[in-house]
């Protein structure tokens, strides 16, 4: 039984895994969530997948969607060197250091600094020129009072969206549309998404840093993104607030979802976060492969749980980084265990039935 990750699949996934065991070739989507300093509890997997197993030669291009720091993540794996990416991402990440209740002006600077740190000098120009990797930002583009950037008035426009989104997530239409921005062309797997208004651009020179910046501004923390190039005008704030966890349409391919993720399930928007009936269905992950740290990882972990954004106002900066360094450390732990699965090619032999808690709305 692994001891530091937990393997769960959609009925698809699971038929291939036997079948074939996990291929590097077979692997047509890697998702990414939204999640702030979560990302840092799933580093070890990445450094393993991106660093190394999606390193083997492609005929096919691998699709990357992100919403948010998921984005970010993904944009890592888009670069000629992943690992070097994920450090540089990682070193400037544990370093952001805020005053008590910043101006979200100030925490989109430091967050323009984190993602250039991310990009390094060349590495714009390598995700819109990579090989077989096509990256799809996320991003919301908001309307009515969510495009204001007037706390009060932002903030009521979120309220009503969350009310509206208790009801339905259909009502999502009423208070922003999807963006995706992405390098893929026309070959998106994604432009046939229906559940909510979306809208597809191609990822250029002029929009790359300004769509990721934009997938990852938090509402009333970070500022918004105000018109970006080459897509409709308007607020752009965090993909995650429509695709949190990015419960969309992943198609009818024959290959596999490959989706390393903080938890065992999926939670389809911002507003879905505490709406406990509000979870993932198993029509978008019949072949979907989760990864996420085991519950016995976790309980190994500073205070038993991955990091979360409450981390930069509950705890003083330097017990912050100590602690997010501790998870960085433990994570060589599911980074040893995953590649020893791949190695030996024993993924199915530790590969659950993935779980699907009924969503009634």
């Amino acid at each position: 039984m692994s001891q530091s990750l937990t393997l769960l699949a959609g009925p698809d996934a699971l038929r291939i895994l036997r079948e074939r065991g996990l291929r590097a070739e077979d692997v047509d989507i890697l998702p990414g969530a939204s999640g702030g300093p979560k990302w840092l509890g799933l580093e070890g997997i990445d450094r393993v997948l991106f660093g190394e197993f999606l390193q083997q030669p492609r005929t096919r291009p691998l699709h990357l969607i992100g919403s948010s720091i998921g984005s970010w993540r993904l944009a890592c794996l888009a670069q000629k060197d992943p690992v070097a990416a994920l450090r540089r991402f990682a070193d400037a990440y544990l370093e952001q250091r805020y005053p008590p209740k910043p101006p979200p002006k100030l925490v989109s600077e430091v967050s323009a600094t984190v993602l250039e740190a991310l990009l390094g000098p060349d590495g714009a120009e390598q995700i819109l020129t990579h090989p077989w990797a096509r990256l799809h930002v996320v991003t919301t583009r908001c309307k009515g009072l969510l495009a204001s950037e007037q706390s009060s008035v932002q903030l009521a426009g979120f309220v009503l969206g969350a009310l509206a989104n208790a009801v339905s997530r259909r009502t999502l239409r009423l208070y922003m549309e999807r963006v995706v921005f992405h390098t893929a062309g026309d070959a998106s797997p994604f432009t046939g998404l229906k559940d909510l208004p979306s809208v597809h651009r191609p990822l250029t020179r002029d929009n790359l840093r300004p769509a990721l910046i934009a997938s990852g501004s938090i509402p009333l923390v970070l500022a918004g993104v105000h018109d970006i190039p080459g897509a409709p005008a308007g607020t752009y704030r965090d993909g995650g607030v429509v695709d949190y966890h990015l419960d969309v349409d992943y198609g009818t391919g024959d290959g596999l979802v490959l989706y390393p993720h903080f938890y065992p399930y999926v939670v389809p928007g911002w507003f879905d976060k505490s709406l406990k009936w509000r979870r993932a269905g198993p029509l978008n992950f019949r072949r979907a492969l989760i990864i996420t740290p085991s519950p016995a990882h976790l309980a190994r972990l500073p205070g038993g749980r991955i990091p979360d954004r409450s981390d930069f106002t509950n705890m003083k900066a330097e017990d912050r980084i100590r602690a997010w360094k501790q998870v960085l450390t433990e994570g060589d732990r599911m980074a040893d265990e995953l590649r020893e699965l791949l190695a030996t090619g024993r993924i199915a032999d530790h590969v659950q039935a993935l779980g699907y808690p009924h969503d009634h709305g």
